[in-house]
């Protein structure tokens, strides 16, 4: 039988140590958990919190990418604690695409990478978004146009213009994710992204460059030359 977290010294049960020394004191097995809380009669909530990382291999990457159901395929993890780990997931997750309150230039295709990987990278569906830049080519707003597949999308150039003219953009750079890991273009990716360039010249809206996310790979059309 494990022995309870309470049962531990006072300076080593993860919340005590959280508060004492701060959370980037505590391996990820401890932060997990104090997501989980309880343990059960053979396992403490850290020994769960193990077995969880272990299932993901060790790699917090791959522990957000988790279905619920995976979740709770460690033993003692019920449906209310797999609830709990993927909020703390997720908001970790709208923490890293969150816009600062002082919105950075986009210089180059890896800045506006940065801007969507921890958007786009961990969906197994395909998105569609839409990132609107001032003349400084700092961020203004940022839309999704469509999900589930880009096939739809050509008929919605009116509205990306629409947008781009109401927020008085002057620059646009399109962004979708291939869940399948390919990073290369396909042809409706390629006949979308000329579309949207010319309808921009007409607007006076400069499309800067069409990014593929793939995990934590990215494809760019301006990178190769194909704007």
């Amino acid at each position: 039988m494990s022995l309870k977290i309470k049962d531990w010294a006072k300076e080593d049960r993860p919340r005590e140590k959280l508060v004492a020394k701060g959370p980037s004191a505590l391996s990820d097995a401890e932060l997990l958990a104090i997501l989980i809380s309880t343990g059960t009669k053979e396992k403490s909530a850290v020994d769960l919190g193990r077995e969880l990382l272990k299932q993901a291999d060790n790699n917090l990457d791959t522990l957000g990418k988790l279905e619920l159901s995976d979740i709770r395929k460690v033993a003692g993890i019920g449906e209310a604690k797999a609830v709990t780990i993927a909020a703390a997931l997720e908001l970790g997750r709208r923490r890293k695409m969150a816009t600062p309150p002082t919105r950075a230039q986009v210089r180059s295709s890896r800045d506006a990478a940065d801007i969507f990987q921890p958007l786009l990278a961990d969906l197994k569906h395909e998105e569609f978004w839409l990132l609107f830049l001032s003349r400084s080519n700092k961020e203004i707003s940022r839309m999704k146009l469509s999900q589930g597949g880009i096939s739809g999308t050509v008929i919605d150039v009116r509205i990306i213009m629409k947008k781009a003219v109401e927020c008085l953009a002057s620059g646009l750079i399109l962004c979708h994710n291939h869940p399948s890991g390919n990073t290369s273009p396909s042809e409706a990716d390629i006949q979308l992204t000329r579309k949207i360039r010319d309808a921009g010249k007409l607007m006076d809206v400069n499309l800067l460059d069409h990014i593929i996310i793939c995990g934590n790979d990215y494809y760019s059309f301006a990178d190769n030359g194909e704007l």
